[in-house]
């Protein structure tokens, strides 16, 4: 997704931020006798996940299911401002985001509507919405790629609020347009306030940019960076596309320490638009997203944690539960609208 696409959709988002509370979106508000014809249609799903993670999922469903899915993809910030711009005249009847803070903007405009108690349920609660509009799909960690032949061990920062300093000026390659690092100066925000995250910002002047996370991971792999701030799972997909054991791909990530900010455990998550959840169709692709078959392809292809219970996370990586991301709420990464503009402002998109 381009730049210029990412920022679209943050005006998207801030032109309708003002506007009251719109209608529900992707409502089947038909006639008893018409519903059964309702739901023989496709299920639109506006994504913010990229195709090639998502789209083999989707396809596994509908063979399953003979149920179609008509996806719509999008940047997951591009996707939010629509669904803000269009309001009750949307199509979608599902929104999947790559973060929480997306899902969040959608919910706070009362777009959202509360899912199934028991669909909820079989997510821990610090992976869902506290007013049940949104569920978490997957968990994935926030964590510094690096070059250990240019970095040893006893240099990387204890904190991410470390990389202002004078001895990694230059050093730490960030993606500002990526909706995870958008999240990540959220929780920054949440945790250490706005006065303290836009210094930090600041601080990062000088940083290599990349567009998104998987171009920094292969930039530290060919030797053109020596580190950089991703999620976790960019580097096994990177080490599988080349063919080789992640451990002679040649990068390491390197965990905060507990409670830090640069250790966010964020989600990628969905939530059913309008009266959507009720519709058969849609119901199934909820539950089907949270049920062994897919949160096992998360783990095993796209290397991201499954958030349900008696699925094994992926292999070589921290048990979910030892990750010991900031103590925040994710329904509190709402306003990314700020966010942006305090990346903006400080020159770094």
């Amino acid at each position: 997704m381009s730049a210029l696409i990412t920022r679209r959709g943050f005006a998207l988002l801030g032109a309708t931020a003002l506007a009251a509370p719109l209608a529900a979106c992707g409502s089947d508000d038909t006639p008893a006798g018409e519903e059964s014809a309702a739901e023989d249609q496709p299920v639109v799903l506006y994504s913010g996940r990229n195709e090639e993670l998502i789209q083999p999922l989707l396809d596994q469903f509908t063979e399953a299911t003979g149920v179609e899915v008509d996806v719509r993809y999008f940047d997951s910030a591009e996707a939010a401002g629509l669904l803000l711009e269009e309001g009750d005249r949307s199509p979608a009847h599902l929104f999947l985001s790559q973060d929480a803070g997306a899902l969040g903007a959608v919910a706070k405009a009362g777009l959202l509507t509360e899912l199934d108690g028991g669909l909820l349920e079989r997510v821990p609660e610090a992976y869902r919405a506290s007013d049940g509009t949104w569920v978490g799909l997957t968990g994935r960690s926030r964590v510094m790629v690096y070059d250990p032949a240019k970095i040893t061990a006893a240099e990387l920062p204890a904190s991410v609020w470390d990389l202002t300093g004078e001895e990694w000026d230059g050093r730490v390659a960030i993606a500002p347009l990526n909706g995870s690092f958008q999240a990540f100066v959220t929780a920054l925000r949440v945790t250490g306030g706005d006065e303290a995250a836009a210094a930090w910002l600041e601080g990062m002047a000088d940083a290599p940019q990349k567009e998104k996370n998987g171009p920094i991971v292969e930039g530290v792999a060919s030797g053109e960076l020596e580190a950089g701030l991703v999620n976790h799972y960019y580097i096994y997909e990177k080490a599988a596309e080349a063919g080789v054991p992640v451990e002679e791909y040649g990068p390491a990530l390197h965990y905060f320490a507990p409670g830090d900010p640069g250790g966010l455990v964020n989600v990628s998550g969905i939530g059913a638009l309008g009266d959507s959840a009720e519709n058969a169709n849609v119901a199934a692709l909820l539950d089907y997203l949270l049920a062994t078959d897919a949160q096992t392809y998360f783990a095993e292809t796209t290397f991201e944690y499954p958030l349900i219970e008696g699925v094994a996370g992926p292999a070589g990586q921290p048990a979910l539960t030892e990750l010991a991301g900031p103590a925040i709420d994710l329904n509190d990464l709402d306003d990314l609208e700020t966010t942006v503009q305090m990346i903006q402002e400080a020159g770094l998109a």
